[in-house]
């Protein structure tokens, strides 16, 4: 009889969370929930209009503790678009130039002080990717550095080859410490998420490790929380409703002016005249149906996805405590289905 009551209340505990989701999206989640391949939130809007906004499942599942709207989860490199709006903001006060080396702002090895910030920001630096190589709790952006001391050369030419590097978004966000005279997680609550109303967005110290923050799962369920300190290419916790301000805030030119925002959205052009398909800081999708933007991020128990209509004003955004358990690319491809 406990049984049957408990599971009574868990559906209509489901039932309510998914209330603000129309059909079509309410399925879609509810089924990966179902398969116990979801457990975080959502937001969904389709021409501007919102039509999903749920979380489903538990933020901390020792404690028993649900999660809601307003817990914040680890982003990873959907902190991305971040820093790269961050350069894009020192920019337009005239305090960097995108083809400026990045060695004129911080010391970097000698086989790197001729990278651009422009090729930090498209992932053509050629400096290696120390993510694969480096596994070390509260992990910092000097010995990030002082690990790219100890390599020879670059992977390539710098310019010649689109190649993912959180190193290089390692190297922006020392930029933007030495010119704005302040830490990351400063410059970016000053400049972007205080004026945009981001009140549960905010970079990971270990100061913050006891704050409302969802705790990082695997698909067993066993404890893989967030435990590194890098910033730039990571760093940021964040919540679907701040996501979606920040993605407003894009649209409507509230931070960087709309020469930034078209640049931003401009596949990088390589040294033999082929592009990429990444600006700075987004991957760039171009149909006959319009241009959409994107960012994945994941590490530890976190699974992130930022989708963005340009054209039709449409967005789909999910964040998990799950990490392994979800499978990014076939849920947003679920997702984008409902849109049609």
């Amino acid at each position: 009889m406990k049984t049957s009551l408990f599971t009574l209340m868990l559906s209509l505990s489901l039932i309510l969370q998914l209330s603000s989701c129309e059909k079509n999206s309410r399925n879609v989640i509810q089924n990966y929930y179902d398969k116990a391949e979801f457990n975080g939130s959502v937001l969904v809007v389709n021409n501007g209009k919102t039509i999903c906004d749920t979380t489903l499942g538990l933020s901390n599942i020792e404690k028993n503790i649900k999660l809601d709207k307003t817990t914040p989860f680890y982003i990873a490199s959907l902190s991305k678009p971040f820093t790269a709006v961050s350069i894009m903001l020192l920019q337009q006060k005239g305090l960097l130039d995108y083809d400026d080396k990045a060695s004129k702002y911080i010391d970097l090895p000698a086989y790197a002080r001729n990278v651009s910030i422009r090729q930090l920001l498209t992932h053509t630096s050629g400096i290696r990717d120390y993510e694969s190589i480096i596994h070390k709790k509260g992990l910092t952006n000097q010995e990030v550095l002082r690990w790219l001391s100890g390599e020879s050369k670059l992977q390539f030419p710098s310019g010649s080859t689109f190649e993912y590097s959180n190193s290089g978004f390692i190297i922006l966000s020392l930029i933007i410490e030495k010119i704005s005279q302040q830490s990351y997680g400063t410059f970016l609550s000053e400049h972007i998420f205080v004026p945009l109303g981001m009140k549960n967005t905010w970079v990971y110290e270990f100061s913050s490790a006891h704050q409302n923050r969802a705790k990082g799962y695997n698909k067993e369920k066993q404890p893989d929380d967030y435990s590194i300190l890098t910033t730039g290419d990571g760093g940021i916790y964040s919540t679907p409703g701040d996501l979606y301000l920040f993605d407003q805030a894009l649209r409507n030119f509230r931070l960087i002016n709309k020469s930034n925002t078209d640049l931003m959205y401009t596949p990088a052009t390589l040294s033999d005249g082929k592009t990429s398909s990444y600006g700075f800081g987004w991957f760039i999708d171009e149909s006959e149906d319009g241009k959409s933007v994107s960012h994945t991020g994941g590490l530890s128990g976190f699974r992130a996805i930022f989708w963005r209509d340009l054209k039709h004003n449409s967005c789909i955004i999910a964040l998990t405590n799950q990490g392994d358990a979800f499978p990014v690319g076939n849920f947003l491809k679920d997702m984008k289905r409902t849109l049609e």
